[in-house]
């Protein structure tokens, strides 16, 4: 017993990077992710394993820390994990969620270097740069569930990559950006962006008539397991709260496959997940190609036969073992601490940010309750700012792709904490779903529908204002 304990621990500080320790001095509003808080302020922040993990927790860290940094192979010669799909996105986690941090935004440079070579100085596969964005494709009405119609000829998102020689990929494309000017009453103007897609090669005939699209760019993974630890009653409680300015926010309610019932969703970009572990499995399925016991089924549509011809055994790729361990990696990151919340900016900032009615939605901070899954994430206070909610967020940021009851203009409201530490993670620097904000400022500027008022009180600040509230952010 004694040498499988070392044989664990090996393994996991092999892995993983060493776990930062916490300053006992920091005050309780640097404790970002409570009991869950790390000190580290590097390329590793988002990165550090919770403190006080069992042995069993360790071993299944280890195992999910495996499954997120490894390249995935199609062909079983490639000296590489085995079971990458005929269709996909990327080969690696890693591909998208560099330092389990937000992807680039799409057209940005490929930067983005997965380090499964460091797991195992034999793998051959080379490492293979993915757009830094997925389309999701869907028609007009829903499928039984309520959830999204998907495409008959592609799913519910383009595949880019084949298998050359052997299976065509599902299409390609390119975003173009359209930029728009704003100016704030001193005269500072502010460039805008938008995505305009064009998609092309699509191999299986056009999308078309109706076909509603949606680009992607993929969000920080830290701290998951302490958002899954806040009680289901505190968020309807948050949804049926009096909330000024026209300000709502809904649940949304979605299919669990596992449990085949319909249930309050709070993971993804739309709130379109119902657990960490379905997010998960979901993931693998569609951006990589991998099977898993929620979804046993290779990604081939039936017009995709030589797709369907390949693959036909070792499913499910992702096991039990390997779902739970890659469940346990997410679950345990921990969140890093707040910085310079003594710095009188940064305190102006905290205090504009309230007044501007932002955290009415990004809400500073929650309780966990009791949770079995994970106890070190249990009764802790936190401060995500969110209140996983959907709100309408107007116009100009609608996908116009309604999911489950997220309408076309409904987005989640995303946690903030470690948002200044992005760019230090991973050189990503861009917001919102589609990473068309390269700063926090056009991020906010982008805000509509029940976030309007937020965002004009912002634009009618002073710069010294701004400039604060904007480092109030950074401190998170």
């Amino acid at each position: 017993m004694k040498a499988l304990t070392i044989r664990i621990a090996a393994a996991l500080f092999a892995l993983a990077p060493a776990r930062a320790v916490l300053a006992p001095d920091l005050p309780a509003k640097a404790l970002s992710g409570g009991a869950m808080t790390t000190a580290d302020t590097s390329s590793t922040a988002y990165s550090q394993p919770a403190a006080g993990m069992s042995e069993e927790q360790l071993e299944l860290f280890a195992v999910g820390h495996k499954m997120f940094h490894n390249r995935w192979a199609f062909f079983w010669f490639e000296n590489a994990l085995f079971g990458r799909g005929p269709t996909s996105n990327a080969q690696a986690c890693t591909t998208c969620h560099d330092g389990n941090g937000r992807g680039m935004a799409p057209g940005d440079p490929h930067v983005v270097q997965p380090d499964g070579e460091k797991l195992d100085q034999n793998i051959t596969v080379l490492f293979e740069p993915a757009p830094n964005a997925v389309i999701r494709v869907s028609l007009p009405g829903t499928d039984e569930h309520n959830g999204p119609r998907f495409h008959p000829h592609y799913g519910d998102q383009l595949q880019v990559f084949g298998v050359k020689g052997v299976v065509p990929a599902e299409a390609s494309f390119e975003v173009a950006w359209k930029e728009q000017a704003v100016t704030f009453n001193d005269g500072t103007q502010v460039k805008l962006r938008s995505p305009e897609i064009a998609i092309s090669d699509l191999a299986f005939g056009p999308l078309g008539d109706g076909a509603m699209i949606g680009v992607r760019r993929s969000p920080p993974l830290f701290g998951l397991g302490l958002l899954d630890a806040i009680p289901q009653q505190t968020i309807d409680d948050l949804a049926a709260r009096d909330k000024p300015d026209g300000i709502k926010g809904h649940i949304n309610y979605v299919w669990d496959p596992e449990t085949q019932q319909t249930v309050p969703g709070r993971f993804g970009l739309k709130a379109n997940h119902p657990s960490l572990r379905e997010q998960i499995s979901v993931a693998f399925f569609n951006d990589i190609g991998l099977s898993s016991p929620l979804y046993p089924e290779q990604n081939c549509p039936e017009i995709q036969k030589s797709c369907a011809e390949q693959m036909l055994f070792a499913r499910p790729e992702i096991t039990k073992r390997r779902l739970a361990g890659t469940e346990m990696y997410l679950r345990a990151l921990s969140v890093p601490a707040r910085r310079n919340v003594d710095d009188p900016q940064v305190m102006r900032g905290e205090a504009l940010f309230d007044q501007a009615r932002c955290s009415v939605c990004h809400v500073p901070e929650l309780k966990t309750g009791d949770f079995e899954k994970f106890p070190q994430a249990a009764n802790q206070v936190i401060r995500p700012y969110t209140d996983l909610l959907l709100h309408d967020m107007g116009e100009g940021l609608a996908d116009n792709r309604p999911d489950y009851m997220a309408g076309g203009r409904d987005w989640r409201t995303s946690p903030l904490w470690g948002i200044g530490l992005s760019q230090t993670v991973n050189s990503a620097h861009n917001f919102l779903h589609d990473g068309r904000a390269r700063t926090l400022e056009e991020a906010i500027l982008w805000h509509g529908g029940e976030a309007e008022v937020s965002r004009d009180h912002y634009a009618k600040l002073g710069k010294q204002d701004r400039d604060a509230l904007i480092a109030f952010l950074e401190s998170l």
